[in-house]
């Protein structure tokens, strides 16, 4: 057998091997991959019935494991609002992360009034003025898994919001939440 035939076959052998383990699991929901009814059977927490105004589930943790989030709202320069937050026991998944709960492990969204502004993945955000119209709104920030669950305890959302008055033409306001769910 010449030497690129015997090359082939090794390399067909390791393919075979590496797709072979790649299959390979009990379906354990400590493994995280496994369905159920169409459910994630992942091991981080309990899924409540409970949900937001979107219809995500809300995840249930422990206190103690819990992720916190602050917000803090800040008028800057160009008539719209600096969004800076204060993470802990979180960490920010970069775009393109595995649909799956991770403990501590996620994004935030950020609403005005109730209503969806952004999905943040870094703790800083430019609220433009326009998202922002004469007088007293709510800026939330809540985090989610990166299964689109919202983190929870107590069967509350992890969350934080501070109130902002913006007078015209542009904010003048300064506020800003404690960390807190």
């Amino acid at each position: 057998m010449s030497w690129t035939r015997v090359l082939l076959a090794a390399l067909a052998v390791c393919v075979l091997l590496l797709a072979g383990a790649a299959g390979c699991g009990s379906g354990d929901a400590g493994e995280g991959g496994s369905r159920k009814n169409g459910e994630s059977m992942s091991p981080v927490g309990e899924l409540l019935d409970a949900t937001d105004d979107e219809g995500r589930r809300y995840r249930e943790v422990d206190d103690e494991d819990a992720p916190e989030v602050g917000v803090e709202v800040q008028p800057d320069a160009d008539e719209g609002w600096d969004v800076r937050l204060t993470v802990h026991n979180f960490r920010f998944s970069p775009p393109g992360t595995k649909a799956e709960a991770v403990p501590g492990r996620g994004l935030a969204h950020l609403f005005v009034d109730g209503r969806r502004i952004a999905r943040l993945r870094a703790p800083e955000y430019r609220l433009s003025a326009d998202l922002v119209q004469r007088g007293t709104h709510h800026v939330t920030v809540r985090l989610y898994a990166d299964d689109g669950t919202v983190w929870a305890v107590d069967g509350e959302p992890v969350e934080s919001t501070a109130d902002i008055t913006a007078s015209q033409p542009g904010p003048t306001a300064r506020t800003s939440a404690p960390a807190g769910r």
